[in-house]
């Protein structure tokens, strides 16, 4: 596995080894002592999956009080998936990372915890599915608008389809006590 550090801090990119043939390819998607010899989580709690179509950005997500940390990789069509550090005091906070994920070409993207996550679909459907190192609550589901300028994540879509709660979060200004804090 080649681990790739992203522009963020902790955010990393994991290229597993893809073994192909005729018949297609096999790759690892988890393996535990690898994954430790990396420093990155070893524990798992939910894993999800998500179908959206063509044009729908889901995010950008995160939760206060039970952070995720989140594996994430597209297993069918492509995704332009983003991190954004949300973390109050953090060197790098509001800057954001993006990276292509398609089911052709195996990687994944690691997000921790203090981070919000976010996607778009560029290809007719697209299946993500991730692994959580904690499980979703809804009553501690936060967000950042997705197209808040402060940000200025440059998604490859015009017009995305969101859901009314993506519609209305709020941007991500100083003043939010909803956000989590940066620690050493």
């Amino acid at each position: 596995m080649n681990v790739i550090e992203s522009s963020l801090p902790g955010v990393k990119i994991l290229e597993p080894s893809v073994y192909r043939d005729d018949r297609g390819f096999f790759c690892e998607s988890f393996n535990e002592a690898r994954f430790a010899t990396h420093g990155l989580a070893t524990s798992f709690r939910q894993d999800n999956r998500s179908h959206s179509r063509q044009g729908v950005l889901r995010g950008l997500h995160y939760q206060l009080t039970r952070p995720q940390g989140k594996l994430v990789t597209c297993v069918s069509g492509t995704v332009f998936d983003v991190a954004v550090d949300v973390r109050r005091g953090s060197p790098t906070f509001g800057e954001w990372t993006g990276v292509t994920l398609q089911s052709d070409e195996p990687r994944f993207l690691w997000i921790p915890e203090g981070f919000a996550h976010g996607f778009c679909v560029l290809s007719e459907s697209a299946d993500v599915v991730y692994k959580c190192t904690d499980v979703f609550e809804p009553a501690d589901d936060h967000g950042v608008l997705w197209s808040d300028p402060a940000i200025g994540i440059r998604w490859p879509i015009a017009r995305p389809l969101l859901s009314p709660k993506d519609e209305r979060y709020a941007g991500l200004h100083l003043g939010r006590d909803d956000l989590p804090r940066y620690s050493v």
